[in-house]
C-alpha cells in the first residue's frame, strides 16, 4: 500500500507548498475554489462534495469524472531583528522556491433514481513549504556558525485518497461516509526537531514519509424549494511517525529523530440557496489544531536525565498552533448561456500564536483573506471546461520574538520560571505572504 501511495504521489507531482487556511487547502478544483471552497451545502461539482460533505454526492447521477490542475505562485518573506552593541540588526529575505503544481482527480457513479451514490478521489489537501536562502543581511538566515539558521527550507505535502458512499434517506435528506487513506512527506532543513550539536549545529534531514488513516461523515438536506443545509465532520487523520535521517552540514552522521504530525479534525456547517439563475453558498469550518499531534505542543524539549536534566536540549517539540475558524462563501450566476460565472471569498484566522511565531519560520503558510473568481464553459450536456483564479494575502505580518534555549546561567535568556520560551528581549521575527493560483480542469459525464 505504501508503495502504491508513493507512486500516486509522484504521479501527481505534489508540491502544495503554501496552503490557504493554516496548512489546509481551502478548496479543491476550479469550481470549488472559485466558490471560496464553500460546498458543504451547495455541491456544484463532485470535487467540492467529495472534499467537504460526502452526503452531498446524492445530488449527482450517472458516471462523472473530473480532473483539475493548478499552477501556484507565492511570495513569502521572512524578516528578523536582534539587538547588538551597535544597535538593532535587521534584515529581510524573500522566498526562492518557484511554482507548485496542484492536481485533483475525482470520479462519482450512481444510477438515476437510486438511493446509492459512490465516489473516489485523490486530492492534495494540505501542505507548506519555503526556501529562504542563507543571507548575511538577515539575522535568522545568517550561517549557523554566526548564530543564525542558514538556509531555511521546508516541504510538506499530504495526498488524501477517499472512497465515499452517500445514501438518500428521503427525497430531502442524505447521509454520507468516506474512509480516507493518506500519504505525507516532510522535509525541514535545518531540522529543528533534532537536538543540535554544540560544535556542528542543527543537522539537515532527508525527506521522510508517513501513512495515515481517517474518515469523514456528513448529512445533507435539500428542501426542494432552494434552501439547502449540510454538516460534516472529518476526523483527525492519524499518521505513523516521520523517521528523519539526519546529517550535519559537514556531512557527518547525526542522530536520527522521529516526529509524529497528524492532520487536524475539521467540523463544517454549510448553507446553500438556489433561485433562478443564482446559486449561493456559505460554509463555516473549525480546524482543531490544538488537539493534533505535531501542532498542540510548543516550546523546547526539556532533558529528563543526564547532566543537563531540566534544561532545554535545543530541539523543538512542535508548532504550537491554535485552532481556527474559517468562513467561505461563493456565488454562481447562470444567466449567460453555457457560461456560468462564479466569485468567492475565504476568511481564515491565523493559527500561529505570536509568542511562538519563531517556531513556524519553516511553515509560514498563513493566508487571512483570499479572493477568487472563475467560470465554466459547457461544450455540451456532458463536457464542462472549468477555470479559476485565486489571490490570497496574509493581510499583514505574523510577528513574535526570536527564541533562544540557552539558559540564563550560561548567558542566554531561557529561565524555567520567568522566560520558559527563551524570548530574546528586543528581538523580532516576522513573515508575510501573498499567493496566486490558476486552475484549469474539466468534468465529463461518461453516462447518465
Amino acid at each position: 500500500m505504501k508503495k502504491i501511495l508513493t507512486i500516486v504521489s509522484v504521479f501527481f507531482a505534489l508540491q502544495i507548498a503554501h496552503a490557504q487556511v493554516g496548512h489546509v487547502l481551502q478548496g479543491v478544483g476550479a469550481v470549488n475554489t472559485s466558490m471560496g471552497g464553500a460546498a458543504t451545502a451547495q455541491p456544484l461539482d463532485i470535487n467540492g462534495a467529495l472534499q467537504w460533505n460526502p452526503a452531498a454526492l446524492s445530488v449527482f447521477s450517472g458516471k462523472i469524472i473530473s480532473f483539475n490542475a493548478g499552477l501556484f505562485f507565492s511570495d513569502p518573506s521572512i524578516s528578523s531583528t536582534v539587538p547588538t552593541q551597535n544597535g538593532p540588526f535587521s534584515g529581510k529575505t524573500g522566498d526562492d522556491r518557484g511554482t507548485s503544481v496542484l492536481p485533483a482527480l475525482a470520479y462519482v457513479w450512481g444510477k438515476e433514481g437510486s438511493k446509492h451514490t459512490f465516489g473516489a478521489s485523490a486530492f492534495g489537501v494540505a501542505g507548506f513549504g519555503v526556501t529562504f536562502p542563507e543571507s548575511q543581511n538577515n539575522p535568522i538566515t545568517l550561517p549557523q556558525s554566526s548564530g543564525g539558521f542558514g538556509r531555511i527550507e521546508s516541504d510538506y505535502i499530504l495526498l488524501q485518497i477517499g472512497f465515499a458512499y452517500a445514501y438518500q434517506l428521503t427525497d430531502k435528506i442524505s447521509i454520507g461516509v468516506q474512509p480516507t487513506l493518506n500519504y505525507a512527506t516532510l522535509e525541514v532543513d535545518p531540522n529543528p526537531l533534532s537536538r543540535p550539536s554544540q560544535t556542528l549545529g542543527f543537522p539537515n534531514s532527508d525527506k521522510a514519509d508517513a501513512l495515515g488513516i481517517g474518515g469523514q461523515i456528513g448529512v445533507f438536506y435539500d428542501s426542494g424549494y432552494g434552501l439547502k443545509l449540510g454538516v460534516s465532520y472529518k476526523t483527525q487523520q492519524y499518521f505513523t511517525d516521520f523517521n528523519f535521517d539526519n546529517h550535519y552540514l559537514d556531512g557527518s552522521k547525526a542522530p536520527n529523530v522521529d516526529f509524529n504530525m497528524d492532520y487536524p479534525a475539521m467540523y463544517s456547517a454549510g448553507l446553500g440557496y438556489s433561485k433562478g439563475k443564482f446559486d449561493f453558498a456559505l460554509d463555516y469550518r473549525y480546524i482543531d489544531y490544538e488537539n493534533t499531534n505535531g501542532f498542540e505542543k510548543s516550546g523546547w524539549e526539556i532533558a529528563d536525565s543526564g547532566d543537563f536534566a531540566g534544561f532545554p536540549t535545543g530541539a523543538v517539540q512542535g508548532f504550537g498552533w491554535q485552532s481556527i475558524s474559517v468562513i467561505s462563501t461563493g456565488l454562481q450566476y447562470k444567466g449567460i448561456q453555457k457560461l456560468p460565472l462564479r466569485i468567492g471569498y475565504t476568511y481564515s484566522e491565523n493559527p500561529i500564536d505570536e509568542k511562538v511565531a519563531f517556531l513556524s519560520s519553516p511553515a509560514t503558510a498563513v493566508i487571512k483573506d483570499a479572493f477568487q473568481f472563475g467560470f465554466s464553459y459547457l461544450l455540451n450536456d456532458r463536457l464542462s471546461l472549468d477555470f479559476a483564479y485565486h489571490h490570497g494575502t496574509s493581510s499583514g505580518s505574523t510577528r513574535g520574538p526570536l527564541l533562544n534555549p540557552t539558559p540564563d546561567i550560561a548567558g542566554g535568556p531561557w529561565n524555567a520560571q520567568t522566560n520558559p520560551l527563551g524570548a530574546i528581549p528586543g528581538s523580532e521575527v516576522a513573515f508575510d505572504m501573498t499567493t496566486d493560483l490558476v486552475i484549469v480542469g474539466f468534468s465529463y459525464t461518461l453516462s447518465k
